[in-house]
């Protein structure tokens, strides 16, 4: 798939996720054979008055290319000036949040409450691919507000406009947030009423389900979130299934616990002791979901509080997992 000026290996997308998708979780993706990898959302007023925090967010490792950075604001100012930003980054793309559900952002105006606002949408995509040079954008955004306002097909035809080289649709509202199905028939829709590529986003958990999805709405891509959360081998196994039809093995319990492994040395490297260990619990709450008494496991996890120590315990609940007939099965 190429997007703009920039071809990507597949066209197999990890999706923006908040906490996240920093460069550790990104270079891992990347690793296990994402096409392309999305930086979880910037806001955009934050990195306009130079907060350290937001500004630090904009670091891409060499191994992670070819990156997609995400930008969250309201305004044609804000997004102007962070996609001028940003055009001076290792990012090759830039992307805009017009889905974010979260109370917090849309209560400010940004993510899903943006596209509810179809004429500054427009006006705030316009502003964006001027201000990025030559980088392309991209636009993601949800199947409508709720099930009595769905504009995705609207919101796609002002993105292809504007002047947005591809578009991300997650089948669902807004007010859905993450729960209920995913309605790939809007997926279908939006690819039928634009010429621009479309990536398909929600409930791919498997292989066989993203293909599923792009048989379905003949969109040019699949995008990945949540299915991604301690399973980043996803990627490499949606990858090699829609190229040859044959499925990979799942990863074993050895396998996991020594990606968790790496994981947590790059996050720590990334983000120091502190924050890097307490980040990474949730992640090997992730990893080791389904392994052999991994819900009394995660409880000592969530205890520790330096890095020495998780790595500790990973290594010996390995071994004891080694030890228990079955230990291997995961979900």
């Amino acid at each position: 798939m190429k997007i703009g000026n920039v071809e990507l290996e597949n066209n197999v997308v990890l999706a923006p996720m908040a906490g996240v998708c920093n460069p550790s979780f990104r270079v891992l993706a990347k690793e296990m054979g994402a096409g392309l990898v999305t930086a979880e959302m910037v806001a955009t007023r934050a990195l306009q008055h130079g907060n350290a925090k937001t500004r630090s967010m904009l670091k891409i490792l060499p191994e992670e290319k070819p990156v997609s950075m995400q930008i969250l604001g309201c305004d044609v100012e804000s997004m102007q000036i962070a996609a001028e930003l940003i055009a001076d980054t290792e990012a090759q793309i830039i992307d805009i949040n017009m889905g974010c559900p979260a109370n917090k952002v849309h209560k400010a105006g940004s993510g899903a409450a943006l596209a509810r606002d179809p004429e500054n949408a427009g006006r705030i995509i316009e502003a964006v691919v001027k201000a990025a040079g030559n980088k392309p954008v991209t636009v993601k955004f949800r199947k409508g507000w709720d099930d009595d306002h769905i504009n995705a097909v609207e919101i796609a035809k002002i993105a292809e406009q504007a002047g947005a080289k591809s578009v991300a649709v997650h089948g669902r509202t807004a007010k859905q947030m993450y729960t209920g199905h995913a309605d790939w028939d809007i997926i279908k829709a939006v690819k039928q009423a634009v010429k621009i590529n479309v990536v398909g986003n929600g409930d791919i958990t498997t292989p066989q389900k993203a293909v599923e999805m792009l048989q379905h709405t003949g969109a040019d891509g699949v995008m990945i979130g949540r299915g991604a959360l301690g399973n980043p081998w996803i990627f490499k196994q949606v990858a090699h299934y829609i190229a040859t039809g044959e499925i990979l093995p799942s990863p074993t319990a050895e396998e996991r616990i020594r990606v968790a492994l790496r994981h947590a040395d790059l996050l720590v490297d990334e983000k120091g002791e502190y924050t890097g260990t307490r980040e990474m619990r949730k992640h090997i709450a992730w990893y080791t979901k389904g392994l052999f008494e991994s819900n009394k496991f995660r409880d000592e996890i969530n205890l520790i509080e330096t890095s020495d120590g998780l790595k500790d315990a990973l290594n010996r609940y390995l071994e004891f997992l080694l030890t228990r007939e079955g230990a291997e099965v995961t979900v």
